[in-house]
């Protein structure tokens, strides 16, 4: 049986990711690999908001030209849409994969740092991460697909039968997202062990996944309270991260009314959201630095027999 100590899992995540805060890069990569929430763009304009092009700030009858010209440039044109998505496809495959080497660098780094590394490159770790690529790449990929297949299979019924009757029939989508979210909770956690044990064990994509369950499966407790702690303080984190862009777009968003000519409020908005941007992929890249760690810590932790543990105070001495 481990005696598994969360305090000093979660203290020691903190300790490694702030010594080697090499960490922090592969952290930012392994946020294209994550699940966080996008920020939502700005919706329509406020009721009551005039259009007149004596008051509007931007000359209509020259959007509409230009919109009308741009039209039917895509109409004689097709093939410009095609390779456009064609583009935004590879450009989002090869920011996933750069996620998929953060994750399993940041795997690394933990690993290494239990081991008593004192120092360690980008270089090192970027070049340890490739052996795993594959098996963690198609293992999320997977794992995604089949996550959206299920839903889309469970959800359609319900779809159907809340067109039917105009929006009724959707109530009874309530009670299943109740159980959905604790499930995909469940398959998260799963995954986040299964990704160290393919990792740190030199495991195939299937047998990683079976052990993350055996893990997980024998440590429920531990792992209801872990899951509890990083999906909501880090939810709660991230969200405070976000305020500074909330606080410079939400009064352009609500004062539009009364802009007229005067667009200097939308353009310092603007200057101050790209300002943040570094910033806000900083402090997310840590934070994802911390959660990655304290799961492959858990791993480390939960695969081993109690009396094999190291001592980690001893390691940070």
């Amino acid at each position: 049986m481990n005696n598994f100590n969360l305090g000093e899992v979660l203290t020691r995540a903190w300790q490694i990711i702030w010594k080697h805060k090499i960490l922090w890069v592969f952290g930012i990569f392994a946020i294209f690999a994550g699940g966080g929430g996008g920020g939502g763009g700005g919706g329509g304009g406020g009721s009551g908001y005039r259009t007149g092009s004596d008051e509007f700030p931007f000359p209509t009858n020259e959007f509409e030209r230009v919109f009308f010209q741009f039209g039917r440039f895509i109409e004689e044109n097709l093939w410009v849409v095609f390779v456009f998505i064609a583009f935004i496809i590879l450009l989002s495959l090869l920011f996933y994969a750069l996620g998929i080497i953060g994750r399993i660098g940041l795997i690394k780094g933990v690993q290494k740092a239990e081991g008593g590394a004192e120092h360690m490159s980008f270089g090192e770790l970027w070049s340890e991460s490739l052996p795993y690529f594959w098996r963690i790449f198609l293992l999320n990929f997977l794992i995604g697909l089949a996550i959206v297949v299920v839903v889309l299979i469970i959800i359609a019924p319900f779809l159907l039968v809340g067109a039917l009757t105009f929006g009724v029939g959707l109530l009874c989508l309530i009670p299943l997202v109740c159980i959905l979210i604790p499930l995909s909770w469940v398959v998260m956690v799963v995954l986040e062990q299964a990704q160290p044990a393919i990792v740190i064990e030199d495991l195939g994509m299937w047998d990683g996944l079976k052990r993350g369950w055996e893990i997980v499966k024998t440590n429920a407790v531990n792992f209801l309270l872990l899951a509890l702690i990083l999906f909501i303080g880090g939810a709660i984190i991230g969200i405070v991260i976000a305020l500074p862009i909330v606080f410079a777009v939400v009064p352009v968003i609500v004062g539009a009314g009364i802009l007229d000519q005067a667009l200097t409020p939308v353009y310092i908005a603007l200057a101050c959201f790209v300002l943040y941007l570094p910033v806000l992929y900083l402090l997310t890249g840590i934070l994802t630095a911390y959660i990655q760690s304290v799961w492959a810590l858990t791993f480390l932790r939960l695969s081993k027999p109690s009396e094999q543990a190291p001592i980690f105070a001893e390691a940070n001495a």
